[in-house]
Formats: structure tokens, C-alpha cells, sequence
């Protein structure tokens, strides 16, 4: 079936819901270039925004638990209230029913598996050669978190472990300290382990995942036994992988709130940075630095666990590139290494793109609706975000440090670009989005579990001991959407307070201040998570 014809089937279909809900007046198009002044009555919301919003205007962080009306809608005027397994799935608030189409062309193409080339439904073949999954939504499961292997029955569909070689050479060293290239990647396996294959392929390998576990005390005496994973390979196709090589466990992250945290100025988030922690407060936030698939230019990086990739466009693309083995226009070759012979010469779904382009299996057309989708995918509003205990856990989280790294709230401005749905909100994302040092427990290693030195970079300017600080919007409904999610990179905490007691590092001191909790301080702790 030709791609346009898939296309219109999709809007087709999407047209004939939206008209089943609504007046028979309404007029839907799925023209993504809408007037501002169509959307202005919804961009406003919550009611009286704009004068809270004054209100907030140069209110320090610290000073957020004292004076802050607006954090039960944490995704402002996006943010919509639900609490269910469809919690991180659905539109932005104030997203025009004309816009709205456009939302739902993007989720099929992120729910809908790929398919192995060549085949009659040519919109979607292309899978592989290699590939960890066949679709965005086997990852990101309901569009949220991952989990890791609970034991060797279970599948590795939405944890990924990415491959680097420590860089030994000055020019190396010298071509990752200016965010030249992103890492070393291993020479027969790449940069990201790819355990799937089309038939006729041989996969890369098979993931093995062990858990190892230790017992945390706090102050009162009570405990709580902490698990990690430790991964090997077998079945290895194209040689050994070797026990230098570093490994990076990653889990899916949730999709909520993405096209917002796209929006947050480049100068507040590196306005926090003090990687040399002139201040003395023993937080030394970085920013990195990074390449844009877009144009070669070297940007700030947002997205990713280390945040590798600086816009959602990028990192999509990349997404399809490294997880399904997709060309795009961003990433028009495959995966395949020089030694993957089998790979470079199977078949792929590429199609014919406007002259002087490279023919790819991912069109424009896709990527536009895709990336559209995860701009748009709503952040649940607060629940019992004035609850006495909800408030004590806040006080808790503050007084601790934790907002040294977890930034309550951002004013977004209004720009010129089509994002009309992020322009000008107030949220409460709790993230600096830069990286910290989080201690050797949390480490990158290599297969053999040595953990490089930290001058070591393993993805642009991010060491094996920096992670970016991850948002906390949503993360009390991560387990009703997927109630085997995990938390850390690796899915190893299976609550935020596992996750919170795996801290080291920069956060050294703020995790010693929750070993002090008792039983009543511990419940608000949780309680206030819980809320976000």
C-alpha cells in the first residue's frame, strides 16, 4: 500500500472519531499550522494563570514552599487531571480540536509495530536488520517507564544497554572533550547493543541479567533490602564483546512532558550550572554539550539519561534509528558495522524521497506526527497536593537539599516556533536537566564492573558517573501505568525511595538526611512523591 495512501487512511480515521465528538459545527483539519489566536482561549488555563503567574515572577526556588499556588497543575495549562493506566497518554490540555488529529496520527505510528522488509505495507517495513524492538510503545510501555529483566524469563523490551570503548588516544580524548563526537563506539558491535534481528541476520547478543542485593539501614533501625542488576552477554554473533568494554543499562524513559522541557530557555538551565562548584555547596551540575543530528551544530543536551540529544526531533529519530534499525532523514544509514556483513547486505523498506535526499524507511511525513505526539503527551495534575502530610513531605524534600537538583518550577516563554500548546507556561518539572555525579554505585562499568576513571567521557561530555537529573512530574502514577516500572537508569529501585537511597555522590549528603527519617518523616516523604 503506498505511504500516502496509509496517511490518509490514518486521517481519515482520526477525522471520523473526532466528528463522533463533537457539535456538527466544529471544523477539523489536521494542519498543524494553526493561527495562535484559535488556541488563546485554551493556552490560559488554569483560570486566573496570568496574575498567579505575576505573582511568582522572581520567587527563588527556596522559597517555593512558602508561596506557590499554582503546582497542583505541574504541566500548567497542559496538564489534565486523571489516574489511571491511561495517565501519561493522553493530549495536551490546550490542544485545539484541529491540532488534535495530528496527536492521534502520532500515536498510531508509535503504538503500530514495524514489520521486516520487504512487505505490502510499506508505511511501516523497514524493522531491522538489527533491532531491540518493533515498536516506540514496547519500550515505553503506556508511554511511560521501563523495568529491567526481573529474572530469565522475562524480555529486555524496554531496557537497552549502550556500548563504548574507553577513549585511550589524546586525539579521542581531545574529540570528546569538544563534543565532537558523542563516544568510541566498540568496532564490531557499535554503540548500542542491538539483541534482535531480522531473519537471515545474526543478533548481536543475548542480554543475561543477575540481581544483587544489599540491606540499607536507617537511623530507627528499620532496613530495606536494594537490588541491582549485573549484565553479560552470551550467544555473541560477531565475536567477543570484551570485558573493557563499558556498558550503559538504560530503561525507557516516560514520554509526558516532553515537548515542555524542549521549551525551558537555555539560559535557566545553564544559569544553575556550576560544574566546578565555585559556590561550595557540593553540587556541580554540568551541562552537555552535544552534536544535533539537524545541522552538525553543537547544542545544549536535554534529552536522554546522560541527556545525549538535544531536541525531541533528534532524539526520535535516533530512537528509530538505534532501537528498530529505521532510516530517517536525520539518520539515513543502518547500524550495521563494517564486520556485520549479513547486515549491510539484507534488505531494507526504503522509499523514494524528493531528488537530491536519500531514499529512507522513516518519511518526513511520520517524523512530523510522531514528534508532534511526543510534544503533546499531557502531564497529570497533582493529586492531594494540599494533603497535611503531602505538605510535610514537601517541607521534607526542601529542608533536605533535594531542590538543589530537582528544580521545582520554570516560566516558558512565548516564541516564534508552531509549538503553540508549551508557549508561556508555568511548570514544576523538578529538574535542573543537567548532569551530576551520582556516586560508583550508579556507575557505568565495564563488563568486567571496573568503573573508569571520571575523566573518562562515555557520551559527549557526560562521565560514567553523571546522569541528568530526571523530572518528577508523574512519577506517583508511574506504577498504576506500568506496575512493573522501574526508577534509576537501570530500573533497579522499584519505588522513588529505593531509588532516592541509591544516591551518592553530589547527592551524598541529601540521601544521609533520609537515613535520619523516621517511620512518620519517611510516610511524608513518600507522601509528597507520591503526589508529583
Amino acid at each position: 500500500m503506498p505511504k500516502l495512501t496509509y496517511l490518509a487512511l490514518c486521517i481519515l480515521t482520526v477525522g471520523l472519531m473526532l466528528t463522533a465528538c463533537q457539535k456538527p459545527n466544529d471544523n477539523t483539519n489536521n494542519d498543524t499550522n494553526v493561527n495562535v489566536t484559535e488556541n488563546k482561549d485554551k493556552t490560559d488555563k488554569p483560570t486566573n494563570r496570568t496574575e498567579q503567574i505575576e505573582q511568582l515572577a522572581g520567587v527563588p526556588k527556596s522559597k517555593l514552599i512558602e508561596f506557590d499556588p499554582m503546582e497542583v497543575h505541574q504541566g500548567g495549562g497542559t496538564g489534565i487531571s486523571i489516574s489511571s493506566k491511561e495517565s501519561y497518554s493522553k493530549p495536551s490540555a490546550n490542544i485545539s480540536a484541529s491540532r488534535k488529529g495530528n496527536f492521534f496520527i502520532g500515536n498510531a505510528f508509535f503504538k503500530q509495530p514495524w514489520v521486516v522488509p520487504p512487505a505490502s505495507t510499506t508505511s511501516r517495513d523497514g524493522l531491522g536488520p538489527l533491532f531491540n524492538v518493533a515498536a516506540c510503545q514496547s519500550c515505553h510501555i503506556k508511554d511511560g517507564r521501563g523495568h529491567a529483566p526481573v529474572d530469565a524469563n522475562d524480555t529486555t523490551d524496554s531496557l537497552l544497554l549502550r556500548l563504548a570503548i574507553v577513549p585511550t588516544t589524546d586525539e579521542q580524548k581531545q574529540q570528546l572533550a569538544n563534543s565532537k563526537i558523542e563516544k568510541i563506539p566498540h568496532p564490531a558491535y557499535g554503540g548500542q547493543l542491538q539483541d534482535r534481528s531480522i531473519p537471515g541476520v545474526h543478533a548481536e547478543a543475548h542480554i543475561n541479567t543477575k540481581w544483587v542485593k544489599k540491606i540499607v539501614k536507617f537511623k530507627d533501625g528499620h532496613t530495606v533490602t536494594l537490588r541491582k542488576p549485573v549484565f553479560s552477554f552470551s550467544k555473541e554473533g560477531y565475536g567477543k564483546i570484551g570485558d573493557d568494554t563499558m556498558i550503559s543499562p538504560r530503561i525507557a524513559l516516560p514520554m509526558i512532558g516532553l515537548g515542555l522541557l524542549e521549551h525551558i530557555k537555555v539560559e535557566d538551565i545553564i544559569a544553575q550550572a556550576d560544574p566546578d562548584d565555585k559556590d561550595g555547596n557540593g553540587i556541580s551540575g554540568k551541562a552537555n554539550k552535544v552534536i544535533s543530528s539537524i545541522d552538525g551544530s553543537v547544542q545544549l543536551g536535554r534529552f536522554g539519561w546522560k541527556a545525549g540529544q538535544p531536541f525531541l526531533l533528534t532524539q526520535n529519530q535516533g530512537a528509530f534509528n538505534g532501537d528498530m534499525g529505521l532510516t530517517s532523514r536525520l539518520n539515513p544509514k543502518e547500524g550495521c558495522m563494517p564486520v556485520q556483513t549479513e547486515c549491510l547486505n539484507a534488505p531494507n523498506g526504503a522509499d523514494e524521497q524528493p531528488e537530491g535526499q536519500e531514499p529512507v524507511e522513516v518519511s518526513d511525513d511520520i517524523a512530523k506526527f510522531v514528534n508532534f505526539y511526543t510534544h503533546n503527551l499531557a502531564v497529570p495534575n497533582r493529586r492531594n497536593a494540599d494533603d497535611p502530610t503531602v505538605l510535610a513531605g514537601k517541607k521534607r524534600f526542601y529542608s533536605m537539599g533535594c531542590i538543589n537538583c530537582h528544580t521545582p518550577r520554570y516560566q516558558l516563554p512565548t516564541t516564534d516556533d508552531d509549538d503553540l500548546e508549551q508557549h508561556g507556561q508555568v511548570i514544576y518539572p523538578y529538574t535542573d536537566m543537567l548532569l551530576h555525579d551520582m556516586g560508583d554505585d550508579l556507575a557505568d562499568r565495564t563488563l568486567s564492573g571496573e568503573i573508569p576513571s571520571k575523566d573518562v567521557q562515555v557520551e559527549f561530555l557526560a562521565n560514567s558517573h553523571e546522569w541528568r537529573t530526571q523530572p518528577l512530574w508523574g512519577i506517583g502514577l508511574a506504577q498504576t501505568v506500568n506496575e512493573e516500572a522501574g526508577y534509576l537508569h537501570d530500573g533497579r529501585a522499584r519505588s522513588p525511595l529505593e531509588a532516592v537511597l541509591w544516591h551518592g555522590g553530589e547527592a551524598e549528603e541529601a540521601k544521609q538526611k533520609v537515613l535520619e527519617l523516621d517511620k512518620q518523616g519517611r510516610k511524608e516523604l513518600e507522601a509528597f512523591l507520591d503526589s508529583l
